[in-house]
């Protein structure tokens, strides 16, 4: 990610994925990269400081881009300007987005940069876990994996497999996690479930309950509300437009047509407000109603906040063509597995009884911190079973990573923490020679505003340190130097080590001779020339 080349950062539930993702956001940003953070999902955003790819890349809920949004995007100055100001463009979570999204965010890239290049040139960076639920799709269309689409064939991008875990060791949950990746679950992980089978969950914590369908979801909702003694508020969805649009409108929104709320009830938000503190994800309690609305106490931090109501539009051909409007709320003792993708949560009652699609399983339990947090209430023999297809494709994955990982050479980078042995030239380490260079390193690390291992390693600088090159050509046998090092630094560290030495340039007997053969025809190079034509000549 470093060297600038498009990634899909990957790896097991705790490998940490976000820490690496964080922290190359935050090296890029030091490198004064720009950079749009984006995740499929709110909640998923905001572990990343970033908004929602739908809501960045300017399509909202478009299902295609028409003649007309082609024109109507060219002209918006700020799309144009959103699209051309960045470097850098990261999609969190793409496992939650449909391949054919991923192809249109990929076209307006290329349209709004004016560039074929695959998203229009930019570095992009994707990163998620494969094993997670593919996207719900609506009607008989076949899954339709990120992964699959048209656009990461184009971008084809270098695999960052992260296979250490960094959660506390002996975690029973996590040993399924992986066994359940690498399709080896076995007597002792059933044992270790049918513990948490049937037991009670606390009475005296909000546990979230995880179902795999709607209908349970919603039964269970409105009976947790009626049993709350409290008078219902009721909330009636507005909508203006084509009703044709309306309705598909409505289909792809999650806030509900009939809204009932008492004080008391717990909540989920559906929409993102990044202004009042909530995502679409977010949970908490009502606690008031004043003025009409609602007021919920957020679970993350206690804070009570006045929720207004959410405008949800559909656009075709830059005209708007339908709106809804709605508290964006909905019941949440209870949610459907596929919406709790992107949470993270203690405790959770958990019924797989019911579950129809390969990956529910991984994605209930992958939800929970740890086994302890797992109330079980049901499951069946699809629960733990994943799609087939990501088996293959995740060992592909494995071996690309690692071929990539033996590759990496200081041909890919500046710089190295090791490299293979290559041949000395001295063998005494000149201890001043060595802390002038630190120095060195230090002062232009603070410039760039980068950590020293990028300007170069410890092991780096000792070599130079101990072989003392004072030309080109011994600066290149040192190990751990290589070619995009010696054309950023190589003249900084030679005029450092001749100086230190008290040694001037010795010219190469090559050097001398080409200069000569030059002034008998009249022609005169300057110094840098003459480099540059002998580089040339010797196919370097």
């Amino acid at each position: 990610m470093m060297a600038g080349d498009s990634v899909f950062l990957t790896g097991a539930p705790g490998s940490g994925k976000t820490y690496v993702l964080n922290q190359f956001i935050k090296y890029a940003k030091q490198a004064k990269k720009r950079i749009a953070i984006t995740a499929s999902t709110g909640i998923a955003a905001t572990h990343i400081g970033g908004t929602t790819v739908h809501s960045w890349s300017g399509l909202g809920i478009r299902e295609e881009i028409t003649d007309r949004d082609e024109k109507w995007l060219k002209e918006n100055d700020r799309l144009l300007k959103r699209y051309n100001n960045i470097d850098i463009l990261i999609i969190d979570e793409v496992s939650m987005i449909h391949g054919k999204r991923l192809d249109m965010i990929n076209s307006v890239c290329k349209l709004l940069r004016d560039s074929d290049q695959p998203f229009g040139g930019l570095q992009v960076v994707l990163t998620g876990d494969l094993f997670q639920l593919p996207p719900i799709n609506r009607g008989d269309e076949s899954i339709d994996f990120a992964h699959l689409s048209e656009t990461w064939q184009e971008l084809n991008p270098k695999i960052c497999y992260l296979n250490e875990q960094h959660r506390q060791a002996n975690d029973s949950l996590l040993d399924l996690l992986e066994a359940m990746r690498a399709n080896d679950i076995n007597q002792a992980h059933y044992d270790a479930l049918g513990e948490r089978l049937g037991l009670e969950s606390p009475e005296d914590v909000a546990i979230t309950k995880l179902y795999s369908h709607n209908a349970d979801v919603e039964q269970i909702n409105d009976s947790h509300l009626k049993a709350l003694d409290e008078e219902v508020k009721v909330f009636v969805m507005e909508t203006h437009g084509v009703q044709s649009k309306v309705e598909q409108l409505i289909k792809s929104v999650l806030a509900p047509e009939i809204l009932e709320l008492k004080v008391g009830a717990e909540v989920m938000f559906v929409a993102n407000n990044f202004a009042e503190g909530y995502v679409n994800g977010t949970r908490g309690r009502v606690v008031d109603f004043r003025d009409g609305f609602p007021y919920v106490e957020l679970q993350r931090n206690r804070r009570v906040i006045k929720v207004a109501t959410n405008s949800w539009a559909l656009e075709e051909d830059g005209k708007e063509r339908a709106r809804v409007t709605q508290l964006p709320l909905r019941l949440a003792w209870a949610i459907t597995i596929h919406k709790s993708q992107g949470m993270s949560l203690d405790s959770a009652e958990i019924d797989l009884s019911r579950a129809f699609t390969p990956g529910m399983g991984y994605v209930a339990l992958s939800r929970v911190r740890t086994l302890d947090g797992v109330y079980l209430k049901g499951i069946n023999n699809t629960a733990l079973a994943m799609h087939s297809e990501i088996f293959d494709f995740d060992t592909t994955l494995k071996q690309s990573s690692q071929n990539l990982a033996t590759s990496i050479s200081d041909d890919d980078y500046i710089f190295t923490s090791e490299a293979p042995e290559g041949p000395k030239l001295n063998n005494k380490l000149n201890e001043t020679l060595l802390e002038v260079l630190k120095t060195w390193r230090m002062q232009e690390a603070a410039t760039r505003r980068v950590p020293l291992y990028m300007i170069a390693s410890n092991k780096t600088i000792e070599t130079l340190a101990t072989d003392t090159p004072t030309s080109e050509s011994k600066l290149k046998l040192v190990t751990g130097i290589g070619p995009k090092m010696i054309e950023r630094y190589g003249g900084e560290l030679l005029d450092i080590i001749r100086e230190h030495l008290g040694v001037m340039e010795i010219p190469d007997e090559r050097d001398e001779k080409l200069k000569l053969f030059l002034q008998q025809r009249g022609i005169v190079l300057s110094e840098a020339d003459i480099k540059t034509l002998k580089s040339v000549i010797n196919g370097e």
